[in-house]
């Protein structure tokens, strides 16, 4: 009777099925028994694939962990791209939109106006107007004693102050005529250029000078390349100004991360060779253990095919389970690195285990080339003779 379509499989399908099933079983347990009988070689080799799988897990884990840090570590180190307007002009109004909107939500930008004022006794000091939220958060290697935070009040260079305010008291500014009256706030110290410079809100500085933005510092995220993308689209966007990037912080990051991940690397590809020559060896040793059940296999009929199969199987299921072993083994080796070494959190990489997975299992079939070609040797009549 043959099977309605959707319901019932035809008593040939079932058979079939059945007879797909036990193949499987039979299989399932032929690599069992082949483990278990050979424990110590097995555990040997298992072995090699957890410690390769391991380093590699827990070194995916720590370059990913600690490239993002370090990326973070380098943007406290201020802006790595800088944005000028070119000499006598401001940049567009739009200009500071335009720079987020390219580089997106991620990206701090400052903008920063300047101007020469003068203090009651003549001297010229420059004042810069600035958004202090976002100068506090690109500038965190600023040492500053108090930021402002009412109207009418400064944050002032070391040296600045001594010009302007030696006693820390208020004090007076003009600029082309017209006069205000600041307090300080708190002190900044730099060691650079900072330190000569009377700091204002962005909104007080243009009230009093009118003189709209001319700088743009900004701190982008992404690698060297994807920042200098970045400053090409930004060129195109506003012709009217000068787009550099600050190279002691571009290369800087650049050479550190790829010392990083070179030396990651190479510690992973020496850990993963050693292993590999060692399942070698491992595989090497189970073919001369095993040749008589690879010619009793052959006798029976066993394929040249299902007899390489049935050892790349093994192979391959070394791979796997050292790979599952490794992958967790290894997240808490980079865990306990990040916590020892770097004094913060490695977060696991789940993303890494199908590569690892995949990485494992073609160590593991690599090394069993080998012994396969030795097990093509195997002659079942001269085995079984006992030759």
């Amino acid at each position: 009777m043959n099977a309605l379509p959707g319901t019932l499989h035809s008593p040939k399908q079932v058979a079939d099925r059945r007879a797909q099933a036990q193949h499987i079983s039979m299989f399932a347990r032929m690599l069992l028994r082949a483990a278990v009988l050979r424990r110590r070689r097995a555990a040997s080799a298992l072995l090699a694939m957890i410690v390769a799988a391991a380093v590699a897990t827990a070194m995916m884990n720590l370059y990913v962990d600690v490239q993002a840090k370090l990326r973070t570590e380098f943007r406290n180190y201020g802006a790595n791209v800088v944005i000028v307007a070119k000499e006598g002009q401001a940049l567009p109004a739009d200009a500071l939109t335009k720079v987020e909107s390219v580089l997106g939500a991620k990206t701090l930008a400052v903008p920063f106006a300047y101007a020469v004022a003068r203090t009651r006794d003549g001297q010229s000091v420059v004042v810069a107007g600035t958004d202090f939220t976002r100068a506090r958060q690109l500038n965190h290697w600023w040492k500053v004693s108090h930021w402002p935070d009412v109207p009418n009040e400064a944050l002032i260079g070391m040296r600045a102050a001594t010009v302007v305010s030696p006693e820390r008291q208020p004090f007076e500014l003009t600029f082309q005529g017209k006069a205000i009256q600041l307090a300080p706030a708190g002190m900044l110290q730099t060691g650079a250029g900072e330190d000569s410079r009377i700091y204002l809100d962005q909104s007080e500085f243009q009230s009093w000078t009118g003189v709209a933005p001319s700088t743009i510092e900004v701190a982008a995220n992404g690698t060297a390349a994807e920042v200098e993308a970045s400053i090409r689209q930004l060129a195109r966007l506003l012709p009217g100004a000068e787009i550099r990037p600050v190279r002691q912080i571009m290369e800087g990051e650049a050479n550190v991360l790829n010392k990083t991940r070179a030396t990651l690397y190479a510690s992973s590809t020496l850990v993963v060779l050693t292993s590999a020559l060692c399942v070698l060896a491992t595989l090497i040793g189970w073919v001369f253990d095993r040749r008589r059940d690879f010619a009793i296999m052959k006798a029976l009929g066993a394929s040249e095919r299902l007899v390489n199969g049935f050892f790349a199987a093994e192979a391959a299921a070394l791979g796997v389970v050292g790979a599952i072993l490794g992958f967790f083994i290894g997240i808490g080796v980079a865990a306990w690195i990040g916590r020892v070494n770097f004094h913060a959190p490695v977060v696991p990489r789940f993303s890494v285990f199908p590569y690892v997975l995949a990485g494992s299992v073609a160590v593991a079939l690599i090394s069993a080339i080998l012994p396969i070609g030795l097990l093509r040797r195997v002659q079942p009549a001269i085995i079984l003779r006992g030759e």
